[in-house]
């Protein structure tokens, strides 16, 4: 049968990967009609049979009667965890548009809980897992929980026929990539970073132990990101204008002996930090070094990613500092052989996504992956945690988030009190 008898397919995106989309069609689908339904002159007027239409989750918000009054063949919903609030504004004007086929693709399904694959399927399959209140009950309270380990077999077998799930590990997927080495590397905090930390423990502990949940949450989150903000950099914690940098974190002494070795061997580096503070730290950092890096974050328009992206690949920057979130999905840059997380991420699926801007098709050299993590904080144990939730997540495809704001007083202590690795 003629696929394009199917009707259009409308392509919803993240703004970052409209020109992905499009160079991917032309690249693998030549002469395929694509139009991009963006900005303000946007028309969908003699749509031809087979065209991809390509839109951004914001216009389809915006737009969705118009969107609505297509027959599309096909719905494709890119970086699908957008949706994953099946009750925000996005997921519902998306749900009102029909269509005789939906596809969701996405990286990480289950981000914090079961409920988000839920939201992902019941859009793609409507009905397969049923109400969300039912799902709960029956499935996600006992994989999350731990307590029925059957639980997790039974939803795989549910959900495995809908879904289509590739890793790059597996046989003949990607038979050309080269292999990746991985790497924590622990580091220690200076006396500067101790007495901070020791401090901001101190004050905090003995102000959340009095208080109600609610409040307790907030401070508890307050606390983790500052004592984040302290393994990278005390000028980030402290907000410093202009600091000097050198001589005061363990982290950035050991990126410094990182990017001497790669930068000798000419090679190139992605480092992702989720704090754009702290990436803005390393590019005047390395500016006083005269080490050239470009730096993208959430606010970077499209055209300058684009012109960004290009101007890395090309080889002619060699460090790229990039923001986790707005970073982590949706660009090609295998001219790096080196990717180093200069913080850790609470969910290792957001990490791994990151490390694959570098680690995906297209890369012909092996990768190496540098994770630096502060000795003896809460860093160290996060990194405990998260390996023990990549081993949940591979049960099912995903878990649920650790829950650190529900600790107990005492073991929250023991999540952050600092133990010896300092100099």
């Amino acid at each position: 049968t003629d696929p394009s008898a199917a009707g259009p397919t409308l392509v919803v995106c993240p703004t970052s990967l409209m020109g992905n989309w499009q160079r991917e069609i032309e690249r693998f689908a030549p002469g395929t009609p694509v139009r991009r339904f963006h900005g303000t002159r946007r028309d969908l007027s003699d749509l031809a049979a087979g065209e991809f239409v390509l839109t951004t989750y914001g216009t389809m918000r915006l737009d969705t009667a118009r969107l609505s009054a297509v027959p599309w063949g096909l719905v494709v919903a890119d970086e699908a965890q957008h949706v994953k609030n099946p009750y925000s504004e996005t997921a519902r004007q998306l749900r009102s548009i029909g269509a005789r086929a939906r596809v969701a693709l996405t990286g990480t399904p289950v981000e914090n809980n079961l409920s988000e694959l839920w939201a992902v399927l019941d859009w793609a399959t409507p009905g397969l897992l049923g109400r969300l209140g039912t799902f709960r009950r029956h499935y996600a309270q006992a994989v999350e929980g731990g307590q029925d380990p059957g639980a997790a077999d039974r939803l795989a077998r549910l959900v495995r026929p809908f879904l289509l799930r590739r890793r790059k590990s597996d046989p003949g997927i990607a038979p050309e990539l080269p292999p990746k080495t991985e790497t924590d590397h622990p580091v220690s905090l200076t006396a500067e970073q101790t007495a901070l930390y020791e401090a901001v423990v101190r004050e905090a502990l003995a102000e959340i132990a009095g208080t109600d949940s609610m409040a307790r949450r907030g401070m508890i989150v307050k606390l983790l990101t500052g004592l984040k903000q302290i393994c990278n950099h005390p000028a980030q914690f402290l907000k410093e204008e202009r600091p000097r940098t050198t001589g005061r974190s363990g982290k950035l002494e050991l990126l410094d002996e990182l990017l001497g070795v790669i930068l000798a061997e000419g090679a190139s580096v992605l480092v992702f930090t989720q704090y754009v503070r702290m990436a803005r730290l390393l590019e005047g950092h390395l500016a006083a070094r005269g080490v050239p890096s470009l730096l993208l974050h959430g606010g970077t328009s499209v055209a300058a990613r684009e012109s960004m992206v290009r101007r890395f690949q090309d080889g002619e920057v060699p460090v790229f500092l990039l923001s986790l979130k707005a970073a982590g999905t949706g660009l090609n840059l295998t001219r790096a052989e080196h990717v180093v997380h200069y913080d850790r991420w609470w969910n290792p699926a957001v990490e791994a996504q990151a490390t694959d801007r570098a680690y995906r098709i297209g890369q012909t050299r092996p990768v190496q992956v540098h994770r630096l993590v502060a000795e003896g904080t809460v860093e160290d144990r996060i990194a405990a945690l998260l390996h023990r939730k990549r081993e949940l997540a591979d049960a099912v495809l995903g878990t649920g988030e650790s829950a650190l704001t529900e600790l107990t007083d005492a073991e929250l202590a023991e999540l952050v009190e600092l133990r010896g690795g300092t100099r």
